[in-house]
């Protein structure tokens, strides 16, 4: 790990973003603090900076705004903060009837999703080719595995996510630059699903620890990279899925996420 380099965080202000900036801070590695909330990355940088000799930077971007991943990324390279990993944590849900859910919405979450993890990844790739050494963490989810009707725009975008994360690693693996795309199942964070009811059925065994996933991720990416599906009851429902007609899939995972009938 080259300590004279950041690592950029988006989504860092809290949850797993957060989790990932204490956790490279204590490795001692400098780090860029991205989310909307800038009162929260300064109380983050300060604490971080206190306990660690690390470099932090704090950057307040909201990047569901079109054009914001590049607008970012030149902000960074303005400063001449040399950036060699890129952690694409920032991201948010919309649960509910797809014509139900304003469309500005669904499409600040492509903007969020998509766009700016490709703009950010597309900024810092080739710098990290010609020094033969980097790191990328997408943060994506279990939801990509399959279609999910009632949360429909979010599992389709984290499908793109991990699809192009994997592809993506194939050729960057030659260069020396590492890739994981991380795919955690019900965290214990304080994301955000619009929609979300409180008596909807969830997963047997209850959230995971943030700190449990990035844990994982960082092992991954020590080792080379790869698909990171953390926790054995995630994986097992992932792997079964293979078995299954896609149809079957999607009906069983639309019961799941189906708001409770009046």
């Amino acid at each position: 790990m080259n300590h004279s380099r950041f690592a950029l965080i988006t989504g860092a202000s809290s949850g797993i973003g957060n989790c990932f900036a204490r956790a490279l801070a204590e490795r001692g590695k400098s780090v860029i603090l991205v989310a909307r909330s800038e009162d929260k990355l300064h109380r983050l940088a300060a604490e971080l900076g206190g306990a660690h000799q690390v470099r932090i930077e704090v950057m307040p971007f909201d990047l569901s705004v079109a054009g914001a991943g590049k607008a970012l990324a030149d902000a960074i390279k303005a400063r001449r903060l040399e950036t060699d990993w890129v952690i694409n944590n920032a991201g948010f849900g919309a649960r509910g009837e797809f014509w139900k859910i304003p469309l500005a919405r669904q499409l600040d979450m492509i903007h969020l999703h998509l766009n700016a993890m490709m703009e950010l990844t597309h900024a810092f790739v080739p710098a990290m080719v010609e020094w033969r050494e980097g790191g990328i963490i997408n943060v994506s989810s279990m939801t990509s595995f399959q279609p999910m009707g009632y949360f429909a725009m979010y599992a389709a975008t984290k499908a793109f996510m991990t699809s192009f994360s994997m592809g993506l690693a194939e050729e960057l693996r030659p260069y020396g630059v590492r890739v994981v795309t991380l795919c955690p199942g019900g965290t214990r964070t304080n994301f955000v699903v619009e929609g979300d009811t409180a008596n909807r059925r969830r997963f047997p065994g209850g959230p995971q620890p943030p700190e449990e996933v990035v844990r994982e991720a960082l092992a991954s990416l020590d080792q080379g990279g790869g698909l990171v599906v953390p926790r054995w009851p995630n994986k097992l429902t992932v792997f079964a899925q293979r078995f299954l007609p896609r149809e079957t899939v999607a009906k069983m995972a639309a019961r799941f996420s189906a708001p409770p009938r009046p």
